[in-house]
């Protein structure tokens, strides 16, 4: 294999085994410093909670502006859309008059025909 180096693998994901490392780093050391605390067990449900509290709040202010965010996105899609629907009015009208009036001509040289005849 090309990709082998003397032992060595090449990785196609450095970035997923980065973040898979840092989860379980992570993991780890919370849960050892749950275990190895020098506090009470109620002092470190408080402090659980105050950390929950705070995810949450983190958790909702990001919800909003997501949401603040695609509201004035969809408001310009909106926008966009309206005034495209505007033209394509516009354009509409202006083809039926021109339609109107092939046809009005039409029409007069039809009957310009028959007397004619």
């Amino acid at each position: 294999m090309e990709d082998m180096i003397e032992g060595q693998t090449h990785d196609t994901h450095p970035t997923r085994s980065m973040l898979a490392g840092l989860l379980i780093g992570g993991l780890a050391g919370a849960a050892a410093m749950l275990l190895l605390a020098p506090q009470s067990g109620e002092q470190t449900r408080v402090q659980i909670r105050e950390k929950s509290i705070q995810l949450r709040d983190q958790t909702t202010a990001s919800v909003k502006d997501a949401l603040e965010q695609a509201r004035v996105e969809t408001d310009g899609l909106t926008a966009g859309v309206r005034e495209k629907a505007g033209e394509l009015k516009r354009q509409g009208k202006k083809e039926l008059v021109r339609q109107m009036d092939r046809a009005s001509a039409a029409l007069d040289a039809g009957k310009k025909a028959v007397k004619a005849a």
